[in-house]
């Protein structure tokens, strides 16, 4: 399909596409007074939406099936908003008004966000992973976003974002970094302003739906602790920062070409709008876009029709979303608060029932020595649940066996709490001292029957090679929150991969053996050679085997 003609039918004035059997999105002619029956199946039918949409769903009110807009009158559009506020009520959500759009003088139909925390979470949360060249102004941004002050044009907003004292003195982001935004029922942004003296714990007490951004390092030399934060916390979106005054150049390409190949849905924010008008930067975008191979379509947001139209098709079109703002002037913040607020979160609840049903597995990212609490470690939980007290087993060793452990305490968003649930990053500690944890390593249950491995084999695409890809090459590999060294031992159906090429590969980690399953996504890359895969098999060490 023509890519404009894709936008243009996404826009259309006068229609929607047809009502989506799956997913998130309902559409209403009109809910004016129903029986009692109807009126239960109302709430199931929007209870059955909420579960898709992982606690969000989409209300199309004038609107038929087959979205075209008929609108309503007046009167029957109060009464079927307050039908549908009726109906929220009974499952304990909260419905916020969109927008209403007005056909003619005398119908108009409207779009309304419904959101009910699920019952086992304190609110919604969407990891967003936050990348661009360095000096893009991310770092400035995210201060001025999760502060709720605007910067002072030399840097002040993104003090609270560092984490180390070269970074404070370089101005550069080298680590990774967690910061929250969240917002109420109504939309409202709750943050650090939002009263004096708010703690991060009263932020997510008073959030409905909580934006944990991961500020990723821009510079080229800390690429590999970008790819790590890409790949190992699993984001639901990412946000490419671009300034007005670089444009696109540099790292974004990079960046950009990662998120892709990760296959992470993004939106670009251009900052600095304030010192250069963005025109040249939007024009280059359109070609910068396209090189990367995704056939994405540029939305530039400039008002609120457009943040709607962008939030609900993030997830299943082409579009990719352009904000352009200051953060010293605040142009364009409010615009990009209002998508931040209707972004949707990645998983169905169905799929997220799936997961922790499952064993669970915890990759961790990062450990660390916190005070009297001792050794601590952060990461993502994939499957399953952990409690406090938990027994698990840590690993792999050097010799691929994991250790028995029992779960201490666990922290989230720096708040204690007693569980983790698939999807949430937390930070754990354990009842005892383990001189060997390392970043890649996995917690896993008792009953997991876990190894670690050497060997594993993948079917790779080489995206870059300025030759081949021979048996006997060396390359930093990227699974998960694993980074290591592997050497190209065979190659299936030929002697070399070339450039757009693809075969299945046997790898062999080079230092020691990690935790790898089926079906893993994998990038890998050394100079300007890079290159996407899947994990296909396997070989665990048993019995203390290395070699």
């Amino acid at each position: 399909m023509n890519e404009d003609f894709a936008l243009n039918n996404l826009l259309n004035e006068n229609s929607l596409p047809p009502e989506p059997q799956l997913g998130n999105v309902e559409y209403k002619l009109k809910i004016v007074n129903p029986t009692k029956q109807r009126f239960e199946h109302l709430v199931t039918q929007l209870k059955w939406r909420l579960r898709e949409g992982n606690g969000e769903a989409i209300y199309e009110i004038g609107v038929e099936d087959s979205g075209i807009l008929a609108g309503l009158s007046k009167r029957d559009m109060t009464a079927s908003l307050q039908t549908l506020e009726q109906m929220a009520k009974k499952l304990g959500a909260s419905t916020t008004l969109l927008r209403e759009k007005q056909l003619d003088n005398s119908r108009s139909v409207a779009e309304v966000l419904v959101r009910k925390i699920p019952d086992d979470q304190n609110n919604i949360e969407i990891r967003v992973a936050v990348l661009g060249n360095a000096d893009a102004g991310k770092s400035t941004l995210l201060g001025v976003l999760t502060q709720g002050n605007l910067d002072n044009g030399r840097g002040k907003a993104r003090l609270n974002m560092f984490r180390h004292l070269h970074e404070i003195q370089s101005g550069r982001t080298s680590s990774i970094s967690h910061e929250i935004l969240g917002f109420n029922s109504q939309g409202e942004p709750i943050n650090y302003s939002s009263s004096e003296l708010i703690t991060a714990e009263e932020i997510c007490d008073r959030s409905t739906k909580l934006i944990t951004f991961l500020d990723l390092a821009g510079h080229k030399k800390y690429i590999r602790t970008t790819i790590q934060g890409l790949s190992g916390y699993s984001p639901h979106h990412a946000m490419l920062v671009i300034s007005s005054t670089a444009g696109a150049v540099g790292m974004a390409h990079e960046h950009l070409a990662i998120a892709v190949a990760l296959n992470v849905p993004f939106f670009i924010v251009i900052t600095k709008i304030d010192l250069t008008d963005p025109a040249n930067t939007l024009q280059s975008l359109e070609s910068f876009l396209k090189q990367v191979g995704s056939r994405r379509v540029p939305l530039i947001i400039k008002n609120l029709d457009d943040v709607i139209t962008a939030g609900a098709n993030q997830l299943t079109e082409n579009i990719v979303p352009i904000f352009c703002v200051s953060s010293v002037s605040g142009d364009g913040l409010e615009l990009l608060l209002k998508f931040l607020h209707v972004l949707p979160p990645g998983s169905s609840s169905k799929e997220k029932e799936r997961l922790e049903q499952e064993l669970p597995e915890f990759h961790i990212d990062e450990n660390f020595r916190a005070g009297a609490v001792g050794q601590v470690f952060g990461g993502l939980l994939t499957k399953g649940v952990i409690i406090e007290g938990a027994q698990m087993q840590i690993g792999p060793m050097k010799n691929g066996s994991f250790q028995s452990v029992v779960v201490k305490s666990i922290h989230r968003n720096r708040v204690p709490c007693r569980m983790v649930r698939a999807g949430q990053s937390a930070a754990i500690s354990l009842d005892s001292y383990l001189p060997n944890l390392r970043n890649g390593m996995v917690l896993v249950s008792k009953e997991h029957t876990a190894h670690g491995c050497l060997f594993f084999q993948a079917t790779v695409s080489v995206l870059f090679h300025a030759t081949a890809v021979y048996p006997g090459f060396q390359t930093t590999v990227h699974i998960g929150n694993i980074r290591q060294t592997a050497v190209v031992i065979g190659i299936c159906s030929s002697k070399c991969i070339h450039t757009n090429e693809r075969d299945s590969v046997l790898f062999k980690f080079k230092v020691h053996p990690e935790y790898v399953t089926v079906g893993q996504r994998l990038l890998f890359r050394e100079g300007a050679s890079k290159g996407i895969g899947e994990i296909t098999q396997i070989f665990p060490l048993t019995n203390g085997d290395d070699n």
